[in-house]
């Protein structure tokens, strides 16, 4: 697999790896939960939410890789360019570029 050296290069791999609708469906609702336990991680200062921010956000989105696209993680290779890659996609859900109903 081919090392990238910047996140512009890695985002169309990233993006290749979402193919299903239901992949991301999946990461959108991971992500939207993560980002309700990190919004309650800076109100009480409480680390537990972050821990609760990565279970929900990663959860949700290996259970659509692994059942759903059956393919492994980018995060297991890319995790930094991953999460980043993540959060644009979920972006680009709420902008209405990707499809996931």
């Amino acid at each position: 697999m081919e090392r990238y050296k910047s996140f512009k290069d890695f985002y169309p791999y990233y993006i290749s790896e979402h193919d299903h609708k239901y992949t991301k469906l999946m990461h959108f609702i991971g992500t939207s939960i993560s980002i309700y336990f990190l919004i309650k991680f800076i109100l009480s200062f409480n680390f537990l939410f972050i821990l609760y921010a990565l279970l929900s956000g990663y959860g949700f989105a290996w259970v659509g890789h692994f059942f759903i696209e059956k393919n492994k993680p980018a995060t297991f290779k890319y995790p930094f360019y991953s999460l980043i890659g993540d959060y644009k996609m979920y972006l680009e859900i709420l902008q209405g570029k990707h499809k996931i109903f």
